[in-house]
């Protein structure tokens, strides 16, 4: 009986351990607030990860294609459920997150006998102004990461997600110096495009430290583009309800021109 409680934290650190390593191999993503609405930025165009959620809500993710797709599901199932019920102006993702999402994961990552979800989400809802932009980060076992301020910290205007803490630690570093809130839509992809080369290089370990030169970065931008760009926003000046949508090719041309 006293080996009981140990059995299982040995249980569920295996478990973190497999889900991180699955994890690893994702394309990073970037969300951002500029003036034009909530960007969601990524390389790679093999399988989608920018998603529309609901109305003034979009998810970004990396994992596995079925737990990504089940949750999303999930996640439009409450929303379109909620909106239903009382109305599209009460569908909050706060709400969303924190008392229907975040418990599914939990549940399912501390059951030892059953699957985890192998998936770690992102998630945006565009507000009138930069300031009221919500942007969080929602892993595997339920946690809830919230660019909202606190009495510590100060609000911040982006969020990134990716299979390796260094990478995002890297991600976050540029994006604390280099980005503006108030920032054009095409502006912010420059950032956003340089921000995931930042981690790129910080993942392949080429840079050698936290925070890449602006020379390595040039550098290694136009290699990486060749993947392919996959970018949508919630765009905060739309008159239609759903504020979702992916950029054009025009819109991402002048990232291929830098």
């Amino acid at each position: 009986m006293i080996e009981e409680p140990y059995r299982w934290v040995e249980a569920i650190a295996n478990r973190r351990e497999y889900i991180e390593t699955q994890l690893a191999p994702g394309s990073p993503l970037v969300a951002l607030s500029c003036r034009e609405g909530i960007l969601f930025f990524t390389i790679g165009q093999t399988r989608q990860k920018i998603f529309e959620i609901y109305d003034r809500i979009a998810m970004g993710a990396i994992g596995h294609p079925g737990d990504i797709e089940r949750l999303r599901m999930t996640v439009i199932e409450l929303a379109s459920t909620e909106g239903f019920a009382r109305s599209a102006a009460d569908v909050s993702l706060r709400r969303l997150a924190h008392y229907s999402l975040s418990p599914v994961l939990k549940a399912a990552f501390e059951q030892i006998y059953g699957a985890p979800y192998l998936a770690r989400m992102l998630f945006g809802e565009v507000g009138s102004t930069p300031e009221d932009d919500l942007i969080l980060r929602v892993d595997y076992d339920g946690a809830i990461a919230t660019n909202a301020g606190t009495l510590a910290a100060t609000a911040r205007s982006f969020a990134v997600l990716s299979g390796h803490r260094q990478t995002t630690e890297a991600m976050e570093i540029y994006l604390q110096s280099e980005h503006s809130p108030e920032a054009p839509l095409n502006r912010a992809l420059q950032i956003a495009l340089d921000t995931w080369t930042a981690g790129q290089l910080q993942g392949d370990d080429s840079a050698g430290q936290k925070s890449p030169t602006s020379t390595q970065i040039a550098t290694a931008r136009k290699a990486h583009l060749r993947g392919g760009v996959e970018a949508a926003i919630l765009d905060r000046k739309s008159k239609l309800a759903i504020r979702y949508r992916q950029l054009t090719t025009e819109e991402l041309q002048p990232l291929a021109a830098r």
